[in-house]
């Protein structure tokens, strides 16, 4: 009898391992939870660099405005500045990267407060930052840096910051003979011999902690075998208990299947989603990629940066903030301002956005640039503007929390809705300011502490305690 109970908890246990496994349906890859810590971290930075660095014109889809669409701004630039014969390999050897400091870009993001970032392993141009096997002559060890750029920065992000690393991956590339090939002869050598295998690579020699997948809207998730892919990812690969993707696998799949949510470039509804969603922006207003002509007027404020985080993190979503690096590699200073000054405004408000979840009203009723967030029994008011007066009016305060404090300074005085503010010079911060509220033994100093990852011995400083 013994031996029978013991071979049947044997099958059992056996069983259990396959009956976790999520299959190749979006039903089940779809339940897959979130790994925590992606919801907690609320900011991340996204880089996009590449070939198309070294033009640094109109946008990083250059070599399709130019060659695809023939677009008259592009083909006129090129006449004007290029030989006749010019190709667009011809860009690459002077993708330099001679002032690529890896240390320099992850003491500057973890300065920024930012909890992950996102680099382009491969944008739709088909050039891999990486040494990868299956972009021969096409990547940055053979053509240009000559060196591993990817892995440089992931060596940098791991062993002197708390960062997540992650890596985006374009599935298609605009002049690639094997896809071409796959759209007008339905077949699908591309991916079996490039996509897929890729994405293997990437994943078994960087272990990124987010997989942001594009490119993919020409084509369905069956021509893409995204959904075997990710099954792969989710059971058997190096992350499988850490990594997130985002929704972009195939026609049909944006804003529906996938990890978390980003639906559209610069995605911000203004409303609370079910799923997890992110906001994806770019500092410079109108390109992804550096741009030589880009103007001072076209990088978004500090004030615009704070004004989008205090709307997504209400309403649910992380941000991804991008930069675009120059041909040299450098992040050029009104971008490392901007990332330096969000950073020094996390730090003295970052409780409530690290760790923070949507409260039940997200807008307040009467200001409407107050944006609130909740955490450990706390809410958080965040007022984009200094109130008129000194005094802020809200219509949606909460009633039971009548303890206020103002992060940067400390306790004021509140009651049935209205905060006194103090003077603005006695206030540590410049930019969008929070009213913490509070039960009224909870008046005490606490401290906050984002989870951090396991490091390296060397780090700089991060925004990441928050004395309140």
């Amino acid at each position: 009898m013994l031996a029978r109970v013991t071979a049947a908890l044997l099958v059992l246990t056996a069983l259990v391992p396959a009956l976790a496994q999520y299959q190749p349906t979006w039903e089940s890859l779809d339940s897959r939870p979130l790994p925590e810590w992606y919801d907690a971290a609320k900011v991340g930075i996204f880089i996009h660099w590449g070939v198309f660095s070294v033009p640094s014109f109109g946008s990083e889809w250059f070599w399709k405005h130019w060659r695809g669409d023939q677009t008259d701004k592009y083909v006129q630039f090129m006449e004007k500045n290029y030989r006749p014969g010019f190709t667009y390999a011809d860009f690459a050897p002077d993708f330099t990267a001679e002032f690529y400091d890896p240390a320099q870009w992850a003491d500057l993001f973890q300065k920024s407060g930012a909890k992950y970032v996102v680099l382009t392993s491969k944008h739709h141009e088909g050039f891999t930052l990486w040494p990868s096997k299956y972009s021969w002559n096409w990547n940055a060890l053979d053509v240009g840096p000559k060196r591993d750029l990817l892995g440089d920065l992931a060596t940098a992000i791991r062993n002197r910051t708390d960062l997540h690393f992650g890596l985006y991956h374009s599935l298609y590339e605009w002049f690639n003979p094997l896809y071409l090939n796959d759209r007008a002869a339905n077949r699908s050598d591309f991916v079996t011999g490039k996509t897929i295998p890729e994405l293997h690579e990437l994943v078994e020699t960087y272990r990124p902690d987010v997989i942001w997948s594009d490119g993919d809207w020409d084509d369905t998730p069956e021509y893409w075998t995204s959904k075997e892919f990710l099954a792969w990812l989710y059971n058997d690969s190096p992350v499988r208990d850490t990594v997130v993707t985002n929704d972009r696998w195939g026609q049909g799949t944006m804003c529906e299947h996938g990890g978390f949510l980003t639906c559209s470039d610069h995605y911000n509804p203004g409303h609370l989603l079910e799923r997890k969603w992110e906001n994806a922006f770019t500092l410079d207003r109108d390109s992804w990629g550096f741009r030589r002509e880009m103007r001072l007027e076209d990088v978004h404020a500090i004030e615009e940066v704070l004004a989008e985080l205090a709307e997504t993190v209400s309403c649910g979503g992380n941000v991804l903030i991008n930069v675009g690096p120059t041909r040299d590699g450098r992040i050029v200073p009104v971008f490392e301002e901007r990332l330096t000054q969000l950073g020094e405004w996390l730090g003295v408000n970052g409780a409530a956005i690290y760790g923070s979840r949507p409260w039940t009203v997200q807008n307040d009723t009467l200001q409407g640039d107050v944006w609130y967030t909740q955490r450990a029994g706390d809410v958080y008011a965040i007022a984009l503007s200094w109130p008129a007066g000194g005094q802020l009016r809200l219509g949606s305060a909460p009633q039971q929390l009548t303890s206020c404090q103002l992060l940067g300074h400390g306790p004021v005085p509140c009651q049935d809705g209205v905060v006194e503010f103090p003077d603005l010079t006695e206030v540590t911060g410049r930019w969008a300011w929070v009213v913490r509220f509070s039960a009224p033994q909870s008046d005490n100093q606490v401290s906050y502490e984002v989870p951090e990852k396991s490091t390296g011995e060397e780090k700089v400083e991060t925004p990441s305690v928050v004395s309140l």
